[in-house]
């Protein structure tokens, strides 16, 4: 699951570089991804909805209230995202919130100029 968090306008091409560097560092080809998820907040977003039709999977939004709820598991909390959208991330809470409960991020938040980008996976059972 890639989270992605960006500015209003940013550039698809610069948010397609990013989140190939996503996948990359994390060893994950796109046609592993399941969705691309984000802040409700950019449902709209021309960037977010080409990455998604890049990649041939939907997008999936959630609303700050339940990414909120994901500041626990965060690698990289930040207190500017809370005060501009009222959750303290929004790339890596999205891509946890995307899976659930069993998620677990595999790459931190990464940045671009314009936008930010995690990814999470089903966290492998431990016996």
């Amino acid at each position: 699951m890639l989270g992605l968090g960006c500015e209003r306008g940013a550039p698809p091409a610069e948010v397609l570089a990013l989140a190939n560097e996503a996948l990359k560092a994390a060893g994950i080809g796109g046609p592993e991804l399941a969705a691309i998820a984000s802040i409700d907040s950019r449902g709209q977003e021309a960037a977010v909805l080409a990455l998604a039709a890049h990649f041939a999977v939907p997008a999936v939004f959630f609303n700050a209230a339940r990414l909120e709820q994901e500041t626990p598991r965060l690698k990289n909390p930040s207190a500017i995202v809370f005060a501009r959208v009222g959750c303290h991330g929004v790339a890596e809470s999205a891509a946890l919130a995307a899976i659930g409960a069993d998620a677990e991020l595999v790459l931190g938040k990464i940045k671009s100029a314009h936008a930010t980008a995690a990814i999470a996976r089903i966290g492998l059972q431990k016996a």
